[in-house]
């Protein structure tokens, strides 16, 4: 290459260069800027008084049905719906620590201080803050949580403050088709609802190797990043479950997300706050649904149960008299069919030490089959 060749190669690099850093230098003078801080902006007093009473009763007045029950949920549950900021340290390639910053959402469930949440908002979290609807601030303690159902328990000290706290409901009495509402902080803008129905129940979901949401509920209600933890309502105000997972090619809401139901996270909310840890009952057994053409291919004289697979030794299904070639066809006052109990996982539907009846063929016993703890 002559030295002619080279001083081409040269300016043409140098320009593209000047250029790049040309186009740089514009896009952050006049391009689109993305927010620096997102957060709630508190109205002053006399804001606040200037909307009470008459003005916000007019305002009400001109709301549909569907509004104002909107209107009044939020109003009634966004105090204690809380953004949880978390700090960890991770190591890069050589080994150097980097600073690594989490959010999430939870709920309060009582005055004294203890709020909801999953598992994944707060794992591995060296330091937990929690900001309040009204933009208070608090350190939070991790109390503990059941990693298989991704719920964790935090807890502030309000210090005197008296804290909205929200009221749990029956996930159990939900139907398709009900409205339901969820309030969280999706990419950082706290205090925001969405609204949809229950499209689904009874899924199962599995969200990571150690994660089953059993029970799922499954909504149409816009989820995101950040929703995660925070409350799915009914039309009532009361939580029904913890908003946990979405479905999405994109990353972004699909219209499919799923829910901790909030019959299972008061389960585990009493163990860790009463006794410090979760208590987990188990059958013991491995199983596989049968129905249709296997069940006629069987010979069953149910139209579906369930295939056991397998027995632990000792376990309580293998003490009742239940084999491997055993086919359930009903557990408690429930026919099993779709829902197989997994080996060595907790029936959590099922209340520690509670003894109930297992209809099991060929040999059509009735057995007692009581759980234990693990």
């Amino acid at each position: 290459m002559t030295v002619r060749q080279t001083s081409n190669v040269t300016r043409l690099f140098l320009a593209a260069v000047v250029i790049t850093l040309g186009a740089y230098w514009a896009g952050a003078r006049w391009g689109q800027r993305q927010p620096v801080r997102v957060a709630a902006v508190q109205r002053t007093s006399s804001t606040t008084n200037g909307l009470a009473a008459t003005n916000l009763a007019a305002r009400d007045a001109a709301l549909t049905d569907e509004e104002a029950i909107n209107v009044r949920v939020y109003r009634q549950v966004s105090p204690a719906v809380a953004n949880i900021l978390t700090k960890a340290t991770e190591y890069d390639f050589f080994m150097d620590p980097v600073p690594v910053e989490g959010a999430g959402s939870g709920f309060v469930i009582d005055e004294k201080g203890y709020i909801l949440t999953n598992f994944h908002v707060v794992q591995e979290a060296q330091s937990i803050e929690v900001v309040l609807g009204d933009q208070s601030r608090y350190p939070a303690k991790f109390i503990g949580a059941d990693q298989r159902n991704d719920v964790a328990l935090v807890k502030i000290e309000p210090k005197g403050k008296h804290l909205v706290a929200l009221t749990l409901g029956d996930s159990t009495a939900l139907q398709v088709g009900q409205k339901v509402l969820a309030i969280g902080n999706p990419f950082g803008f706290q205090s925001t609802l969405t609204t949809g129905v229950v499209s689904a129940l009874g899924r199962t979901v599995q969200t990571s190797q150690t994660t089953f949401i059993d029970e799922a509920i499954q909504t149409d209600a816009a989820i995101n990043r950040g929703n995660s933890g925070g409350p799915l309502i009914n039309s009532r105000g009361e939580v029904i479950g913890i908003n946990s997972a979405i479905y999405t090619p994109s990353g972004t809401t699909a219209g499919i997300g799923f829910a901790i139901p909030i019959n299972s996270a008061r389960r585990i909310a009493h163990d860790l706050i009463t006794d410090g840890r979760v208590h987990q009952a188990f059958l013991g057994v491995q199983t596989m649904s049968v129905g249709g053409q296997l069940a006629e291919a069987l010979d069953l004289p149910a139209q579906e149960g369930l295939l056991v697979e397998a027995a632990t030794k000792g376990g309580p299904a293998a003490v009742a008299g239940v084999r491997g070639g055993d086919r359930v066809v009903r557990a408690g006052m429930q026919p099993k069919s779709s829902q197989p109990f997994r080996s060595q996982h907790p029936a959590e539907s099922q209340t520690t030490g509670r003894r109930y009846h297992a209809n099991h063929l060929p040999r059509r016993q009735k057995n007692g089959i009581a759980c234990k703890t693990r």
